[in-house]
């Protein structure tokens, strides 16, 4: 028997989102925010956490693909209806079942693993997670009765004044007795409202004489549950401080981690200084004592050690080491500098390769080339890699050189060593070590 299955309840359509995406699938930090319950539970359980879903159902499951296993709840009928659903795969397999959000992202793993290790020593059927709170957020209320136990939940809605003064707030987040749990989810009475409440589960435990344990934490932050456009911004705001103040831990230097912007998806080396206004997103790997900003996108791109990117963007880029960018530089999907290469201001290159030590100074365009090392490419130089119907390749090799204003005219191959003047069209190949220059360029002399 699984000593601990992990539920996470994600059927709600919230339509205060207002949009046809399910709200479980807006992204934060970079990441859906039902991938940051998954996560938790991956890092809880070796079994695979059980995901109930219901509106947007096949979006969701394309998104999060096989880390879980799907549970449908076709009709919406409340939090114990949906868990109720689960329990053909868990019932008489599981000891302990937990249960979380996943529109509560915030939560942390240690929050929930702390709540599963109370639920160990807890003689009875449920272990809850509250919060203490002087802003109520529209939650329950916590009831305790003159010894301190738990007793009941009343919510907002019928709640007396007396009650609504309580501090103490229920979050919903539950670790239940497997055995306990699923007799009594039948048994859960319907609201007003006509849906099945997990809250209710505690005043029938109670009732029994049955323990209910509570985790109090007092950082409200963990247990923001998303349900509008203006919750997403606060979650984005929590959610960037706690990355940006993860890496500064880990030697990264954040001039000014208000205007800076970090998705969870990013790893930094150490002795990296990044700079205001930089956006740092998708998977993108930053290599050691590299300098960014200010003013910069690196986006789903490898960056080298020792590398300087400054006032540019950067998107599906892979930069070596010592690579020097910017600024007002634009590097595009499959652009590959090697190391030392510097592009340097309104430079532009898309899916070529910079062999080691280019230069490139500015004001050109390098797209669909492979440049050798040690090429000089001239201000205002081009690749016209298009002819209107098909995408051509442009070659120069190691040591040429090409001068400012050169139209390359793909497809081209400059030799080895070649000097092409400046203001030419280069419409065929330029043979190794020798001069060409012209509109049309010709070659007008070889070197030995």
């Amino acid at each position: 028997m699984n000593k601990t299955s992990i539920v996470i309840l994600a059927a709600g359509q919230s339509t205060r989102m207002k949009s046809e995406l399910p709200k479980v699938l807006h992204h934060l930090a970079g990441k859906p925010m039902v991938q940051y319950a998954v996560e938790s539970a991956a890092e809880l359980t070796s079994e695979k956490p059980l995901l109930v879903v219901g509106y947007g159902a096949d979006e969701v499951r394309r998104v999060v693909g096989d880390h879980v296993i799907y549970v449908e709840q076709r009709e919406q009928l409340g939090t114990g209806h949906a868990l109720l659903q689960a329990s053909p795969l868990l019932e008489g397999r599981s000891e302990t079942v937990a249960v979380c959000y996943a529109d509560m992202p915030l939560l942390s793993t240690d929050t929930l693993r702390r709540l599963v290790e109370l639920h160990a020593e807890n003689k009875g059927p449920i272990t809850m997670l509250t919060v203490e709170a002087d802003d109520p957020m529209g939650f329950g209320r916590i009831l305790r009765d003159e010894a301190g136990q738990v007793v009941g939940i009343v919510e907002e809605a019928v709640a007396t004044e007396e009650q609504k003064a309580i501090r103490e707030l229920n979050c919903g987040v539950y670790c239940f007795d497997g055995h306990w749990l699923w007799p009594h989810l039948t048994q859960l009475p319907l609201s007003p409202k006509g849906e099945y409440y997990l809250t209710d589960l505690v005043a029938m435990a109670a009732a029994e004489g049955q323990a209910v344990e509570a985790l109090k934490i007092n950082d409200v932050t963990e247990v923001l549950g998303i349900n509008n456009r203006s919750h997403l911004a606060q979650a984005e705001a929590v959610m960037r401080q706690r990355i940006n103040r993860k890496w500064m831990l880990e030697g990264v230097t954040l001039l000014d981690p208000s205007l800076i912007f970090i998705e969870a998806t990013v790893e930094i080396g150490q002795d990296t200084v990044i700079y205001p206004n930089t956006y740092l997103q998708g998977a993108t790997a930053i290599g050691r004592q590299c300098r960014l900003g200010p003013d910069t996108i690196v986006r789903d791109s490898t960056i080298g050690d020792g590398c300087t990117i400054e006032v540019s963007v950067v998107e599906g880029a892979v930069l070596e080491e010592d690579v020097d960018v910017g600024p007002f530089s634009h590097l595009r999907k499959g652009a590959h500098l090697a190391k030392g290469v510097h592009v340097g201001n309104f430079g532009e290159v898309k899916n070529s390769y910079l062999g080691p030590g280019t230069k490139m100074g500015h004001f050109s365009y390098l797209g669909d080339a492979t440049v050798g090392k040690e090429v000089n490419i001239g201000a205002g130089t081009i690749t016209c890699n298009y002819d209107g119907q098909r995408k051509h390749r442009t070659i120069i090799e190691d040591g040429a050189f090409i001068g400012s204003d050169t139209m390359l005219v793909a497809p081209v191959r400059v030799g080895a060593g070649a000097k092409i003047g400046a203001g030419s069209v280069v419409t065929h190949d330029i043979p190794p070590h020798s001069v060409a220059y012209g509109v049309p360029a010709r070659v007008r002399d070889k070197e030995e």
